[in-house]
């Protein structure tokens, strides 16, 4: 019983910016790592950016330079700031979390993806 929800999704012109954020509810005692991935047409889902619990970040080299993850542990959320987006970042983008839940469960949960478009 650990939902995600990303926001933000939207069409933008080349170079423009773009502020993704995801949050979490539900059973959660500790979110540990969390990341962005995205989904292209006819690709695999992929990894963008990722950051620790305690704010530790990486970056896919095709982001790097361009985009910031962040969070907030104090209510559960991610960011991602994406700037001078280009045509191939278009794709429906995913927030995942490595979450404890109270029980002692710890499992891996998705949102359900929020689009970003990018074209002139």
């Amino acid at each position: 019983q650990v939902h995600l929800v990303e926001s933000g999704g939207n069409l933008v012109h080349p170079g423009g910016s773009l502020e993704l954020s995801c949050s979490a509810s539900g059973d959660i005692f500790i979110i540990h790592t969390m990341a962005w991935y995205r989904h292209r047409p006819g690709e695999e889902r992929e990894l963008v950016a990722r950051i620790g619990r305690g704010g530790t970040t990486g970056y896919a080299e095709f982001v790097k330079g361009r985009f910031t993850v962040s969070r907030d542990n104090n209510v559960n959320t991610m960011s991602l700031q994406m700037n001078d987006l280009k045509a191939e970042d278009t794709a429906v983008y995913y927030c995942n979390a490595d979450v404890l839940r109270r029980g002692g469960a710890r499992s891996t949960f998705w949102g359900q993806g929020t689009q970003v478009t990018v074209s002139s």
